[in-house]
C-alpha cells in the first residue's frame, strides 16, 4: 500500500572530485545535489510511495537548479519553500586502498535550510497531508532554530496519528567539543516522539550514556536495543552491523527489533564503488518494509540489499527499484543483463 512520506532535511550540493584525485590535485568538479532527505524520500517514491521533501532553498539560479534536479528524482515540491542565498556543499574525495574518502563541508551554517525563520513551514498543514515523517540525526545538529523546527513537526505528524521515522546518525564534527552531552537531550526528545528508530549499541552508549558490561559489539546490541525500545516506547528500531576486510571489500548485516524479538540478516559481502548515502537506502528498506506488512525476516533481508545495491551507485541518492532489491536478496551476481 502506497504512503505519503515525507523527509525534512536541507538539500546540499555536492562537489565531486573525478576519480580517486585530491582536492588538492584535481580541476574540475561534478557537482550534484543531495542530502539524507532526498536521499530517503527518492528512495521512497522509487519504490512506489510519494516521496515529499520539506525543505527551503535559495532565491537564485542555484536553488532553481536544485528543485530542477529534485524534479527529476521524483521528489515532491509541495512542501519546498524558497528564501535565503545559499547552499550548504560538501566536497567529496574518493578513497583508494589504505586511503579513505573524505568529505569536507562548507557553508552549511549560512544555509537557506539552517537560517529559516521559525514561520517558514506549515507544520499543521503538512501534518494533514501525509502519512509518515521522517527526521535525522544529522540535521538534528544543525542549531537550535532547525531542532525547534523537527521537534514541531513531528508532535504535529503525532496529533494527526502520523508515523515518526528517527535515523540517530550521530556525528561528532557537526556537534563539536562536548558532543554527546550537548546531544543527549535533543535525541531524548526525539525519541519519545518516535515510532520507528535506526540506531544501534553505540548511539545507546555513547549518545544516550547508557551502561553495558558486554564486550562483543552484538551482546552489547542485544543487551542495549530492548531497554532503548522499553524506555522510550518504541515499535520498531533498526540498524546494521558493518565489517571493512582486507580486500577493500565491505561485510553488511542488518537487523531489526520489534514485537520484543530481533531478527537479523544475512551477512553481505560486496565491492565499493560509493557508500555516501548508503544508510539512507537502508533507512528506506526499513520503512518500506513495515509499510508492506513484510515479514521482519524480509523486511531487513530487503533493507540489507537496498543498502549493498547503494554501494554500487555512483552518487548519494538510492536508484534502486522494488523489483531490483528483490532479484538482489535472491541471485547471485551474474553476467550482463538483456
Amino acid at each position: 500500500m502506497a504512503k505519503r512520506i515525507a523527509a525534512f532535511g536541507e538539500v546540499m550540493m555536492r562537489l565531486q572530485v573525478p576519480g580517486y584525485e585530491l582536492l588538492s590535485q584535481a580541476s574540475s568538479l561534478n557537482y550534484s545535489f543531495s542530502g539524507t532527505g532526498v536521499n530517503v524520500s527518492s528512495a521512497l517514491a522509487r519504490l512506489g510511495h510519494t516521496g515529499y521533501l520539506i525543505s527551503r532553498l535559495p532565491t537564485n539560479a542555484v536553488g532553481d537548479a536544485a528543485e530542477s534536479y529534485l524534479r527529476k528524482l521524483g521528489i515532491s515540491q509541495s512542501f519546498i519553500v524558497r528564501g535565503g542565498n545559499y547552499l550548504g556543499m560538501y566536497f567529496l574525495e574518493n578513497g583508494f586502498g589504505a586511503r579513505p574518502s573524505r568529505v569536507t563541508y562548507s557553508n552549511r551554517q549560512e544555509s537557506s535550510f539552517n537560517t529559516a525563520p521559525e514561520s517558514t513551514y506549515n507544520f499543521a498543514d503538512i501534518a494533514k497531508n501525509i502519512d509518515i515523517v521522517h527526521f535525522c540525526g544529522i540535521t538534528l545538529a544543525m542549531n537550535d532554530n532547525v531542532r525547534r523546527h523537527m521537534k514541531d513537526l513531528a508532535r504535529a505528524v503525532k496529533a494527526h496519528g502520523g508515523t515518526v521515522v528517527f535515523d540517530c546518525n550521530y556525528r561528532p564534527g557537526h556537534w563539536g567539543e562536548g558532543g554527546y552531552t550537548k546531544a543527549k537531550p535533543h535525541y531524548e526528545e526525539m525519541l519519545q516522539l518516535a515510532d520507528i528508530v535506526m540506531m544501534n549499541e553505540k548511539d545507546a552508549m555513547f549518545t544516550l550514556g547508557m551502561h553495558t558490561d558486554q564486550i562483543e559489539s552484538q551482546e552489547q546490541l542485544m543487551e542495549l536495543i530492548p531497554a532503548v525500545a522499553r524506555q522510550y516506547q518504541i515499535s520498531v528500531i533498526a540498524g546494521t552491523h558493518r565489517n571493512i576486510n582486507g580486500d577493500n571489500t565491505h561485510s553488511l548485516r542488518g537487523f531489526i527489533y520489534k514485537d520484543q524479538s530481533f531478527t537479523f540478516s544475512k551477512m553481505l559481502t560486496f565491492s565499493i564503488y560509493d557508500r555516501i548515502g548508503a544508510g539512507d537506502a537502508y533507512t528506506s528498506g526499513i520503512v518500506h518494509g513495515e509499510i508492506q506488512g513484510f515479514s521482519p525476516e524480509k523486511t531487513v533481508g530487503f533493507a540489507a540489499a537496498a543498502g549493498m545495491l547503494a554501494h554500487t551507485i555512483v552518487g548519494d541518492t538510492p536508484m534502486s527499484s522494488e523489483s531490483d532489491i528483490l532479484r538482489a536478496m535472491t541471485e547471485a551476481v551474474g553476467d550482463v543483463e538483456r
